[in-house]
């Protein structure tokens, strides 16, 4: 089973079809201990960052996620769930994220040369993949993605950097370490090669 974890900060349902549409069992868990027999977690979100890090932390999951992580079980951030991963965020101040990667979120700079990139920055974009990685298999390099963001990830280390994306500066959209995999943009709206993200995340989950 694959738990998408609610904490009321995302459309969790989209993300459920999503993975039923490609064969797989995924169930929306308000209660942290379902965790524990997940062989998989996925992790949404949208909106404020300080608001959905505080819902995580109220609803009790931040312990079990991390525990789910140090013992390898797959987890992907989808959103607002790839800046949870990181050490803060700049968005309406400064908060505190999980710090499992060390960097910071960082809103897309002002445009003056270029009026026509309104943030946030929404709809369909390619992915440029920096390096292969089991939930991009078969995916192609320039493939279109589903983006809805004004903020983005900073990682202090490069390594961790699976994707990147332009949009007047060039961005992660995609990051991956050991276990822990997590996207800029939504794949659960991103038809086809969204679809296949989601397969292959199922599957590292089954193996």
């Amino acid at each position: 089973m694959i738990a998408i974890i609610d904490s009321g900060i995302a459309n969790l349902r989209s993300v459920q079809k999503g993975f039923e549409r490609v064969g797989f069992d995924a169930k929306i868990v308000e209660d942290p201990r379902a965790l524990k027999d997940a062989s998989g977690i996925v992790l949404p979100g949208v909106g404020a960052f300080a608001d959905g890090i505080g819902k995580l932390k109220e609803a009790g999951f931040v312990e079990p996620l991390l525990r789910a992580i140090e013992e390898g079980k797959p987890v992907l951030g989808i959103c607002l769930g790839l800046h949870f991963l990181f050490s803060e965020s700049e968005e309406f101040g400064i908060h505190r994220g999980l710090d499992l990667l060390k960097g910071r979120v960082r809103r897309f700079p002002d445009q003056p040369s270029a009026p026509i990139l309104k943030i946030p920055h929404m709809g369909w974009n390619r992915i440029r993949i920096e390096r292969q990685a089991p939930i991009f298999n078969g995916i192609l390099d320039g493939s279109y993605f589903y983006f809805v963001h004004s903020y983005y990830v900073e990682p202090e280390d490069e390594g961790v950097t699976l994707a990147t994306t332009e949009y007047g500066i060039r961005f992660v959209s995609a990051i991956w370490r050991g276990n822990l995999f997590a996207t800029q943009f939504h794949p659960e709206k991103s038809q086809v090669w969204g679809l296949r993200l989601l397969e292959n995340f199922g599957k590292l989950a089954e193996s």
